[in-house]
């Protein structure tokens, strides 16, 4: 069977990998949200939101391939299969996960090489980074996905948070997949957990450290009493992808440095 030629991505981090290696003329069409590279809105059609698609107007572009991330577009998934449609959901929670779901892109479309370059290219980034954000003080992060309610940091929010030299308040619930097993139910847990560092990335709304302040017993925290209070694009930690390795990161590091400056 010869390589997929025709793809569509429903999700940003497939679209970046593949404008990234060269081979955007391969993408027949991408999801309303893709902001990365900037270009892609203005080049490729937009079929899809994150859990709904424009079916139609995906079998209209007659594509080889869709692919897709993670259970919540598992509905969008099987009506294009149900269609005729092959279809792959990747479900990389991990930096590790990252790094393979480019290096498996590649195998799928022919791509080899390209995305070897780039996986290997990204994970030598994160060692360098790692080694060099080792040493000093590590400063306690609580990192919030949502605000109402409190959703905490992802597997691989979580991870960088480390890598960049800080320290994830909240590990044993960024090991878990879902958004729902992420929830606090209880805000008095922050309190409780003393963040040295307060990282919003509300997705699809601008986070209000303002709001975060105000919140009932949080004065009491070191991150809001010193002011330590940052936001990062979701487009730039949220998606698992390069951007996450890449100004995700370096936005991490920057914090965690600022802190140390003090």
């Amino acid at each position: 069977m010869s390589d997929p030629q025709r793809v569509v991505c429903l999700t940003e981090e497939t679209t970046e990998t593949l404008y990234r290696i060269g081979a955007e003329d391969q993408i027949a069409g991408i999801s309303g949200f893709t902001v990365r590279p900037e270009r892609a809105r203005r080049e490729k059609p937009k079929v899809s939101a994150f859990t709904s698609a424009k079916i139609g107007e995906i079998l209209k572009l007659e594509p080889d391939l869709v692919l897709g991330f993670s259970d919540m577009q598992a509905d969008i998934a099987a009506e294009l299969i149900r269609a005729g449609v092959q279809v792959h959901v990747f479900n990389q929670r991990r930096v590790e996960g990252i790094l393979d779901m480019i290096r498996m892109l590649g195998r799928m479309l022919g791509r080899r090489d390209d995305t070897d370059r780039l996986a290997d290219e990204l994970e030598q980034r994160v060692h360098d980074i790692c080694a060099r954000q080792s040493d000093g003080v590590r400063p306690r992060v609580y990192f919030e996905e949502w605000g109402d309610p409190l959703i905490t940091g992802i597997g691989w929010v979580s991870e960088l948070i480390g890598i960049a030299g800080g320290d994830d308040i909240f590990p044993e619930r960024a090991a878990e997949a879902g958004a729902k097993e992420r929830i606090l139910e209880n805000p008095g847990e922050v309190i409780e957990r003393q963040p040295d560092i307060i990282i919003g990335s509300w997705c699809g709304r601008k986070f209000r450290p303002d709001q975060v302040a105000q919140r009932h017993g949080w004065s009491a925290i070191p991150a809001v009493r010193d002011h330590n209070l940052y936001e990062i694009k979701s487009a730039l930690i949220l998606q698992p992808g390069p951007a996450a390795l890449t100004d995700g990161l370096d936005q991490l590091c920057r914090i965690m440095d600022q802190w140390r400056r003090g």
